[in-house]
């Protein structure tokens, strides 16, 4: 091993061009965090906007359409560029082969790839924006007859999302095979880490269901340059088609960017209640049923779509038969923190929020699967609401708490305490007085995506305008206190939380090669353990020791 492989992954090799052409998974990681971050702060700099636009019931300083082009900018930039690829291209790069006790993935050249797809498609979305004729109007799902309006900036988007659907299935395919090939002696599936088994899961999502986005983004397409009656009713097509088709996909897509955030929940659990996960195999196995079962459910965004009564009646039981698995996890959290000797932590701090807001998210989602509800409640600003308590009171407070806990494995560096708890406790307060107002709103029958409303309803936008406002300070306080860090805060050591997994057993920011030793076997033989540190060097090989599960 050179002198250079031991010298910490930021460091080794300098340079703009070191960046460009790294094969370094963790350098990787890295590059997509910052980008979906970027898009973060760009899709949520949008929201505000629209929450400003609606404090009155008429115009106050957006018109229809430009209103029209902020929702769907929000929605296409959240879900396409950061939601979905956020925590498995940016953690699960990071992480994931570390936790392995892998040196890298199976292939870092389709690696780099897959992220440089992303940002290409990244890059014409931006264009579509800023520079092509045509307002992107269509809402994030491109629904039809919108999105074949012969609109040469949707045109732009839904091929740049057919680009990066790309890089969702390549990165994809790389986990799976890193996994099933590049685990450390002894390290058996019922030995992984519970977020490993989250990515695996994701994986299967991504490689099976995106193809479907990408075929029906394509015929998008070539509908609006050829005039091919695919969905347009004018010329012979099927508007509805297209529901089934996007949903099939973007069903499976929610649990895309929900079970990476299961993961690393359970990650947290067990470094900051200090006791073994409870029911470990449960857990493991209900991300591989989440994902399957995602597969069958696409049909209850569509129950005033059209579709037959005892296709509402299949679709209303498996919506709700998917909830078990995901209750399993709920509970097998719960039991986990009973009696733990819980540290409240900043990522703590997320994971209680997680716990509570997601909850909430999908005790609604079970009362949208119920068709006679969804008739009443189906296009208001309850979906709106329940949407957010999934995705940004699940996917996104995960992904917060993950990046507050790997940011000293990341970086080196630690960030202040204080500042991380006050940012968590203000963008939970700010979430819930944001979102909460909507279910009300929504269950008295205002409708979501309209710019004007009766003045009945100002109320309750006035109360969830403070409450975005609320959230975004902060956002953007956790953002200046883990860049403030880089600069000021206190040096990292290697496992600053206590935690028992293989990338805590690493010097932080780690090495090149990820351990500092890797030409000497890592032995794994479980997951985590805390009734004692087992962890030892032991006849020259470096040797991980846990309970078995």
């Amino acid at each position: 091993m050179s002198h250079g492989e031991n010298i910490n992954y930021l460091i080794a090799r300098r340079g703009f061009w070191s960046w460009v052409i790294t094969l370094d998974h963790k350098r990787i990681g890295l590059m997509y965090l910052a980008t979906s971050s970027f898009f973060f702060m760009m899709g949520g700099i949008y929201a505000l906007l629209l929450r400003f636009e609606l404090l009155t019931p008429t115009k106050l300083f957006v018109d229809a359409d430009t209103y029209n082009q902020l929702f769907s900018l929000h929605g296409i930039i959240m879900v396409f560029l950061f939601i979905i690829p956020a925590i498995p291209a940016a953690m699960g790069n990071f992480i994931m082969p570390m936790q392995l006790g892998a040196m890298d993935v199976a292939f870092p050249r389709l690696n780099l790839f897959s992220y440089y797809l992303y940002a290409t498609g990244a890059l014409m979305i931006l264009f579509a924006i800023f520079f092509m004729p045509g307002l992107v109007d269509t809402g994030w799902t491109f629904y039809a007859p919108y999105s074949i309006a012969q609109n040469p900036s949707v045109v732009m988007v839904a091929l740049a999302i057919f680009i990066m659907g790309f890089s969702s299935i390549l990165t994809g395919l790389n986990f799976i095979v890193t996994i099933h090939t590049l685990r450390a002696p002894g390290l058996t599936w019922f030995r992984l880490p519970l977020f490993v088994w989250a990515l695996y899961a994701t994986s299967v999502i991504q490689v099976l269901a995106t193809p479907v986005l990408a075929i029906t983004l394509a015929l998008v397409a070539v509908e609006n340059f050829f005039g091919v009656g695919i969905f347009d009713p004018a010329l012979g097509g099927d508007p509805v088609l297209f529901q089934h088709f996007f949903w099939f996909y973007s069903h499976p897509a929610v649990y895309i960017m929900i079970v990476p955030a299961f993961g690393i929940i359970s990650e947290l659990i067990t470094a900051f209640s200090k006791r073994d996960i409870f029911g470990y195999r449960f857990i493991a196995f209900s991300s591989i049923a989440i994902a399957l079962i995602g597969f069958l459910v696409w049909g209850h965004h569509m129950f005033v779509a059209g579709q037959s009564l005892f296709a509402g009646m299949i679709f209303s039981f498996l919506t709700f038969f998917v909830g078990i698995p995901t209750a399993v996890k709920i509970f097998n959290w719960m039991a986990t923190l009973y009696k733990g000797s819980i540290e409240l932590k900043t990522p703590m701090l997320y994971v209680l929020a997680f716990l509570f807001l997601f909850t909430v998210g999908g005790l609604t989602g079970i009362m949208l699967g119920m068709v006679s509800v969804d008739i009443h409640l189906h296009d208001t600003y309850f979906v709106v609401a329940h949407f957010h308590y999934v995705m940004m009171g699940g996917n996104v407070i995960a992904f917060l708490g993950g990046v507050h806990y790997w940011w000293p494995k990341m970086t080196g560096k630690m960030y202040s305490e204080f500042w991380g708890r006050l940012s968590a406790s203000l963008i939970f307060i700010g979430f819930n007085v944001t979102f909460f107002m909507q279910f009300v709103m929504g269950s008295l029958g205002m409708p979501r995506r309209y710019y004007s409303y009766d003045p009945e309803f100002q109320i309750y936008h006035v109360i969830s305008t403070v409450g975005s406002w609320i959230v975004g300070v902060g956002l953007f306080m956790a953002l200046f206190n883990l860049l403030l860090s880089l600069r000021s805060g206190n040096n990292a050591p290697a496992n600053p939380w206590g935690a028992k997994t293989l990338e805590w057993q690493s010097a932080s920011p780690p090495p090149v090669l990820n351990f500092e030793e890797p030409e000497k076997v890592i032995v794994v033989t479980g997951p985590y353990a805390f009734d004692s540190d087992k962890s030892r060097i032991s006849n020259g090989t470096k040797t991980y020791q846990s309970e078995k599960v």
